[in-house]
């Protein structure tokens, strides 16, 4: 790799970051390595949501980018053990095929993507000695403090004793598979963190993290749940956007109608910009996927103005230059030109079609 190239790979894998752990680690992997890999890993349950369908899907499409082989983990085992649909494993498991229909639709397949389930690992032997490994590796009281990345505020009376061999098995995902770099959002951290603590340890090498900020559901935020001791970080999972909450999200199939009706409802405080949701996405899908934002306002209002560069767009709304209606608008018919691909993939599509018919009756 050119020394131009490599410079270019270190800049698509960090833009539009919240953290990476770490940028050196990253230069030596990428000096090094001519095909590293990364993964993302979803549980399978519910529609996806532009949370994950956009912002984790952007840096997805930086990491085939900068030439990274791309593994989107299905974590069906993972599902289940947090009882998604309900516990029932065949809908978990029909519900990947979904998925994976899903993020075709969003443009992320190629010779370098992956397409990988939980099944395909736990079939094999290895896979649980790796996890055992694991766990005998690190304390019962650093894997509860991991369990927060299943969605939940938790008491030890309340846990299932299943769901202590989540973290361990994420963990194990990420050194079976031999990923290099893991991704997700910053409510995996924790995690991906347990995985670097280990690795030395069982003799692997230390993967490295690139997290994604998590996207605000449409209601703002409300009550705290404590899902992490930092307490901005535990307001912000608390918070994140969540499929089980259909109208605080936008689905990447949605209609141009639902996506005007929830976006109308949202909440969107006059120059505000933290924990403001409609001005989330400008930042965390607009930008990345246009590069810029418009909004069209009458005459009287100031008319027309598009903004290229994110900072004046901030700047503007902080300073109460913008109407949070005309910015509601604005978000409106981006992310429905944004959407256009996977809504008509879903139309045009017979499997992804049946696929999502099928998944409205696991939902409701």
């Amino acid at each position: 790799m050119s020394s131009l190239d490599h410079e270019n790979s270190v800049k698509l894998v960090m833009r539009n970051v919240e953290e990476i752990i770490t940028k050196s680690d990253l230069e030596t992997l990428l000096s090094e390595k001519e095909k590293p890999r990364t993964y993302i890993g979803f549980e399978t349950s519910g529609f996806l949501h532009v949370g994950v369908g956009l912002v984790c899907g952007r840096k997805l499409l930086d990491f085939i980018e900068a030439g990274f082989e791309t593994i989107i983990f299905f974590a069906d085992w993972h599902s289940w053990i947090n009882n998604k649909l309900g516990g029932d494993f065949d809908k978990i498991k029909r519900a990947c095929e979904y998925f994976i229909e899903a993020f075709k639709s969003l443009g992320i397949e190629g010779e370098l993507v992956r397409y990988v389930t939980a099944s395909d690992l736990t079939k094999q032997e290895e896979y649980w000695e790796t996890v055992v490994r694991i766990a005998k590796s690190a304390s019962l009281k650093r894997v509860l403090r991991c369990l927060p990345i299943m969605g939940r505020e938790m008491g030890i009376e309340d846990i299932e004793s299943a769901w202590v061999y989540y973290p361990a098995m994420q963990v194990a995902d990420i050194f079976f598979m031999g990923i290099d770099v893991a991704a997700g959002g910053m409510d995996q951290r924790k995690a991906h963190m347990l995985a670097r603590d280990v690795a030395e340890k069982l003799g692997y090498r230390k993967p490295m993290a690139v997290h994604t900020p998590l996207l605000t559901g449409l209601e703002g935020r409300g009550s705290k749940m404590e899902f992490d001791e930092q307490p901005d970080l535990a307001a912000k999972i608390s918070a994140k956007m969540s499929k089980s909450k259909p109208d605080t999200c936008i689905f990447i199939h949605d209609s141009p109608e639902d996506i005007k009706r929830k976006i109308r409802k949202a909440f969107c405080p006059p120059q505000v910009l933290d924990g403001n949701p409609v001005a989330e996405m400008v930042s965390y899908i607009i930008f990345p996927y246009l590069g810029k934002i418009g909004l069209e306002r009458s005459e009287k209002h100031g008319g027309t103005i598009v903004f290229e560069e994110e900072e004046d767009f901030k700047k503007a709304y902080l300073k109460g230059e913008i109407h949070p209606l005309d910015l509601k608008n604005g978000v409106t018919s981006s992310l429905i030109s944004i959407l256009e691909p996977s809504r008509r993939y879903f139309e045009k599509t017979p499997k992804a079609k049946k696929l999502l018919e099928e998944m409205n009756t696991y939902v409701q």
